[in-house]
């Protein structure tokens, strides 16, 4: 975190929540992504292998005032600018254009019924052709990356990084301090007790579900289960450089 001021920014969501629960707010409470910075959109597929634009982290999900993730988004784009060089002209018009274009979608999904809402998506096939004059590889060479990874990645790809195969049965990588198999973190516990108590967790998980994803989910048993630290920037990277000093 102590890289850049955008690194910073990136792992302070809590500091920023803390800092917005003083400020002034409409009182319209929602679900809020709670860490809705510029480097939490992106590309991915769809089960159906469309490629898709939104906000994919989820970490710090909870209730909140809606201003908080807006206010987030557009703070990012500020910080980002800086360190890209942009003047302060030019950031001034991004975060205006950001804010502006957060207001005319939320005006168009108000006259929207619920389904209609529900449904609404950004669509990378409809987008790409908008924004084509703007996207030349040459100058923007990291989006292509992001397009290229987004429709190459999928289940098998990461059942391929981190699995392997031991008596015909997959694995999880034994790679700390990323990625700790369930063996390894309760080395003195019977793994009888750990596998019983793992198996009560996940026969009570299908109860929570609507029917069709119920059935989905029966087609699969438990065969492994490891930690994984996540949080690109924050503590899983840091990690991984302590752990390489």
């Amino acid at each position: 975190m102590l890289v850049s001021p955008f690194t910073y920014y990136r792992g302070a969501a809590l500091a920023m929540a803390s800092d917005l629960a003083a400020t002034p707010d409409s009182g319209v409470t929602v679900q809020l992504c709670g860490d809705a910075h510029l480097s939490n959109f992106g590309i991915f597929g769809s089960p159906e292998r469309h490629l898709f634009f939104d906000v994919n982290d989820f970490d710090e999900t909870a209730p909140g005032p809606w201003e908080w993730d807006v206010k987030r988004l557009a703070t990012s784009l500020e910080i980002a600018g800086r360190e890209n060089g942009f003047a302060k002209k030019e950031r001034s018009r991004i975060v205006r254009r950001a804010v502006r274009s957060y207001r005319v979608t939320m005006r168009e999904l108000s006259s929207m019924s619920m389904l209609e809402v529900w449904y609404a998506h950004l669509d990378m096939g409809e987008l790409l052709p908008r924004f084509q004059a703007l996207l030349d590889p040459k100058k923007t060479p990291s989006v292509w990356r992001a397009i290229t990874k987004a429709r190459a990645h999928d289940s098998h790809q990461a059942y391929e990084k981190l699995c392997y195969v031991m008596d015909g049965e997959p694995r999880i990588v034994n790679d700390p301090p990323l990625i700790v198999p369930v063996d390894e973190l309760v080395a003195d516990v019977d793994p009888g007790v750990v596998v019983e108590t793992i198996h009560t967790i996940i026969n009570s998980y299908p109860r929570t579900l609507d029917s069709d994803r119920r059935h989905l989910l029966n087609q699969h048993r438990f065969v492994h289960l490891a930690r994984k630290v996540v949080g690109v920037g924050s503590v899983g990277r840091w990690l991984e450089r302590e752990s390489r000093r």
